[in-house]
């Protein structure tokens, strides 16, 4: 192969080959799409665990709003008594209330005599997850 005036190369035949009208190999070419298909598993891979982290956080704040409206109607309708209630709450949600007593005082005397006992009231929420249970508990402290 002998390069001529023009700037091909001339070879022993009838064809003749620019030395710039050179192309990409197929090996490059496969080599650049196996790089893009591992880039592109690596986004969405990325934006996958984004939805889910969203998604994981609305439960979470679901239940957390499930606990504070626990927890505000307890004591308003009936007296707080110690024990553990729980229930279902609708859309995949558990509830459990316990009340624990704390302390005890005796107010006044005679007739007129009360006692007061401060209760621990533990308001939990729980719900089934990515193949587990996740819950939120909420703490606060009543006088009954």
């Amino acid at each position: 192969m002998l390069p001529d005036d023009s700037g091909t190369i001339a070879r022993i035949g009838p064809e003749r080959v620019r030395a710039s009208a050179r192309g990409f190999t197929l090996l490059e070419i496969v080599v650049a799409l196996a790089i893009a298909g591992l880039a592109l598993v690596g986004l969405f891979r990325a934006g996958s665990g984004g939805v889910l982290a969203a998604d994981a956080a609305g439960h979470v704040n679901e239940a957390i709003q499930r606990a504070q409206s626990h927890l505000a109607e307890i004591g308003r309708i009936a007296a707080i008594t110690p024990g553990e209630t729980d229930g279902d709450d609708g859309g995949g949600y558990h509830w459990r209330v316990r009340a624990r007593p704390l302390a005890a005082w005796r107010i006044g005397s005679g007739a007129a005599a009360a006692t007061v006992t401060l209760l621990e009231v533990e308001i939990a929420i729980s719900w089934k997850a990515g193949g587990g249970h996740r819950s939120v508990v909420l703490s606060s402290r009543r006088l009954s």
